[in-house]
């Protein structure tokens, strides 16, 4: 029997998406390649990949990252996409160093592999990050892959070297398989740093493959593939060119399920971020970087049109209690917002209470507090248990607030001498006095009419 390699048309098709969301020119014709090399995780001794003429060419990425940590000042960045190639994914080397030896699994060996390449405009590991994580929401979105880092489905290579302003680059090094993104922006700024600190001492930066080792938060040499290799690149001569179409170039009576229609996609191509974020922003009258907040944490865009869907409380104050609240304590337990103990029901209902003024805000925090223990009471359950409905008897407020007057006799004075901020003192103590269950804005009201009589 003669095995011989038959290509996936999903997998063209998905990177023609790939490419066309990243502004890229296909190529109507692209080539296969046999790249050579011997290596444990590679049966056959060679790699089917696209070293000549890949499938998409010449595009670029935009994405936006905060500028000295603040969400307000957001700035968008454009990174330059080389090419998308096709190539077959090899199988991956579990190192046990403990037993000094190395374990392979190959089921993932021969299967289509989508690699894009960049140009280097990034200068630092927070941009890395910010256009992988741009990317990996692409992908997502078109469903080219589910790209979670974690299981190997996106892995990024990341190249790096130095040189001063208006110099050539410097000789890079190449830290390979990074699988999270938090890890990219510490394996590219520590290796930029090292590179520094290198020729800062008099040292030079070898041409070498380095991996990052998460544990102790630095790259370190590999010592697999050491040494130039030399591939021995050819025609891969069991696959032909690939040959694409659009609807100007599409043969008459072709059989569709055959061809590949690269006008078919793009006129298929779903919202991407960008376009999503900015009907977000127009839909809900949310801040730009609130919808940026939205995407990038994993459901949280999902979870807040649920909550804004079952509430009367406008979108611009739903996005405080998700950033603020929810997300802050997502955030805290390592938590995405499918996993929250608080449903988005629960979360609808807690609102609408403070919405219609049956709870105060502080009051509205605490049950949120005993939400988050999932115990599965409704918000009003623990509004009764906990009595934290706000008085509505006027009459009962009015004996309150009266007594908070006829007590501070000091603070009176002040504010018929013409203080109006000692006013707030009032309303906290009156506040203080009914465990928050007081409408400040009626308390002040009610002081307002009393101190002027």
């Amino acid at each position: 029997a003669v095995a011989s390699w038959v290509l996936n048309r999903r997998c063209v098709e998905a990177a023609v998406m790939t490419g066309l969301a990243l502004n890229c020119t296909i190529n109507k014709k692209s080539l296969f390649d046999r790249k050579h090399y011997f290596y444990a995780d590679l049966p056959a001794g060679y790699q089917i990949t696209q070293q000549r003429v890949p499938i998409a060419v010449n595009g670029s990425l935009s994405y936006s990252l905060c500028k000295d940590n603040k969400m307000s000042q957001m700035v968008t960045k454009t990174v330059r996409i080389k090419q998308i190639q096709l190539e077959q994914d090899s199988g991956k080397s579990l190192h046990d160093d403990a037993r000094s030896q190395t374990l392979i699994d190959l089921n993932r060996a021969g299967v289509g592999l989508m690699e894009v390449v960049m140009e280097p405009d990034m200068c630092c590991g927070e941009e890395a990050a910010a256009a992988v994580r741009e990317l990996q929401l692409i992908l997502q979105t078109l469903g080219s892959s589910q790209a979670i880092m974690a299981e190997g489905q996106l892995r990024v290579d990341a190249n790096i070297s130095v040189h001063h302003p208006g110099e050539p680059y410097g000789v890079r090094t190449e830290v390979k398989n990074i699988n999270s993104i938090r890890f990219l922006a510490k394996a590219v700024d520590y290796e930029i740093h090292r590179q520094i600190k290198e020729l800062e001492n008099g040292g030079t930066v070898l041409n070498e493959t380095r991996a990052f080792d998460s544990k102790l938060g630095c790259t370190v040499p590999m010592r697999d593939k050491e040494g130039k290799q030399d591939y021995r690149f050819m025609p891969e001569p069991n696959l032909p060119p690939l040959i694409l179409y659009d609807a100007k170039s599409l043969p008459a009576n072709v059989n569709h399920q055959q061809v590949v229609n690269i006008d078919w996609i793009h006129e298929r191509l779903p919202d991407l971020p960008s376009v999503k974020r900015a009907k977000l922003v127009e839909l809900y009258g949310i801040l730009p970087e609130h919808s940026f907040t939205l995407m990038n944490e994993d459901g949280l865009m999902d979870f807040f049109e649920d909550v804004v869907k079952q509430t009367q409380m406008k979108p611009k104050k739903v996005i405080g209690w998700i950033l603020n609240d929810l997300l802050s304590h997502l955030k805290q337990h390592s938590l995405t917002a499918k996993e929250s103990p608080i449903s988005s029901f629960f979360l609808a209902d807690l609102l609408n209470l403070l919405e219609n003024g049956d709870i105060s805000s502080s009051a509205a925090k605490q049950v949120f507090e005993e939400l988050w223990k999932g115990e599965g009471k409704t918000p009003l359950e623990i509004v009764k248990e906990k009595q934290l409905e706000l008085i509505q008897d006027q009459e009962e407020l009015e004996q309150i607030c009266q007594a908070v007057i006829d007590e501070r006799e000091k603070e009176v004075m002040a504010i018929k001498g013409g203080n109006q901020k000692v006013i707030n003192k009032l309303i906290g103590l009156v506040r203080k006095a009914t465990r928050g269950r007081a409408n400040p804005l009626l308390v002040k009201q009610i002081l307002e009419k009393k101190l002027s009589e």
